[in-house]
């Protein structure tokens, strides 16, 4: 790897954001593509945080610093990406249910997607069902957060409302939570549970082929 994309990974990796900043820009002025960039210096340590997160070597609070630095250079790389018309890993809608204020699972898993090269459409908190599905004309994916058990029978209420507007067949469905279960997403007909953000970002490639 590239020494400038290696202190971009490693800057990802330690939740640098001031590091990863002055090396994507130092990236760009030294020609390196954006998708370089994006692909080895950013998706590839976010995949790293990942897989520490999973073996237990990193917890909530180094998934979010890392997340953020990931972040400050997207900031940066974006508009580049655009230029490049580099294709996105695909659309994902996310949001906290109708009743229920809670965001940092949602921010969580929104940033790691982001970090996996999604692009997120992020509805915000106590979103109504209606909100969800004027969204599910613009994504691949809805991802359903809910860290209430109060609120749980929002997300069924939003996925019979994809239902009945015909659109539950043309996008995934993936909900999680604090209170969520494997067999709670089968009940009422999500196509996936995550328990953590990594695994959002995990499941979420597998049901788009990626």
């Amino acid at each position: 790897m590239e020494p400038i994309l290696q202190e971009i990974y490693d800057g990802v990796l330690n939740g640098e954001s001031k590091t990863v900043e002055a090396m994507v820009r130092v990236a760009l002025e030294s020609k390196l593509s954006p998708k370089e960039i994006l692909d080895q210096g950013m998706v590839s340590a976010m995949a790293e945080v990942g897989r520490r997160f999973e073996i237990g070597e990193y917890y909530v609070p180094e998934m979010l610093i890392s997340a953020r630095a990931m972040q400050a250079g997207m900031a940066i790389l974006k508009p580049q990406l655009k230029d490049a018309n580099i294709a996105s890993a695909g659309r994902v809608a996310v949001g906290t249910v109708k009743g229920d204020l809670h965001d940092i699972g949602k921010n969580l898993v929104a940033m790691m997607l982001e970090g996996a090269g999604f692009e997120i459409l992020d509805l915000g908190t106590d979103v109504d069902p209606e909100k969800f599905v004027a969204a599910a004309d613009q994504v691949d994916v809805v991802a359903l957060s809910a860290l209430l058990t109060t609120t749980m029978p929002n997300m069924k209420v939003t996925i019979e409302a994809l239902k009945s507007s015909g659109r539950l067949d043309k996008v995934k469905v993936i909900i999680g939570g604090a209170p969520v279960t494997e067999a709670y997403a089968q009940q009422i007909g999500a196509d996936g549970y995550a328990p953590d953000a990594s695994r959002a970002v995990t499941m979420t490639k597998a049901m788009l082929g990626k």
